[in-house]
């Protein structure tokens, strides 16, 4: 085999990025509107999920493509539609409503909103361990608890304290 042909284009290069659009979009949509968010995780499901989606969606980006050429171009155009979301999402509000979840209310003046709760298929005992984690003890100490667009939990308590992840606490807290 020559090193050449690791680099040779047996698919043309718009065709490839067309593919890589395409699924990107299709993928987003999936993950952004369809998925839910998980209290505080990724569970060994979701990574499953994630594992096989993206298996079933490279056959479809690539097509018959397999050199190394070709995976750059295809994994450039993935790159590229990432870092567009991400700059549009920094300098538009409206994008960022559509590519980010707004925060869900899950306790209003110490009590569950069953609803929300539905919506995201959470247990009170899910509640309670990201309260527990949070430094709370009780529901009905929150004043306000919200999942946040990346699945983390923010509570404010009555006496007027944000309690965080203690990942996210400054030094000596």
């Amino acid at each position: 085999m020559n090193v050449l042909d690791l680099f040779a284009f047996h698919v043309s290069a718009v065709e490839l990025m067309l593919r890589g659009s395409i699924m990107f979009w299709f993928l987003f949509l999936v993950f952004r509107f369809v998925l839910r968010r998980d209290g505080g995780g990724l569970g060994i499901a979701d990574v499953l999920f994630i594992v096989i989606v993206a298996d079933a969606a490279q056959n479809a980006m690539a097509g018959a493509s397999n050199t190394v050429a070709e995976g750059m171009v295809l994994v450039g155009t993935l790159i590229g539609w990432n870092y567009l979301l991400d700059w549009a999402s920094f300098r538009w509000a409206v994008v960022r409503r559509f590519t980010a979840s707004r925060p869900l209310l899950l306790i209003d003046e110490g009590r569950l909103v069953a609803k929300n709760l539905r919506k995201e298929f959470l247990t009170r005992d899910d509640v309670e361990a990201q309260l527990r984690q949070n430094g709370v003890e009780n529901v009905a100490d929150v004043r306000k608890a919200f999942m946040e667009s990346d699945g983390k939990f923010s509570v404010l308590t009555y006496d007027g304290e944000p309690h965080r992840d203690k990942q996210d606490r400054g030094p000596g807290t």
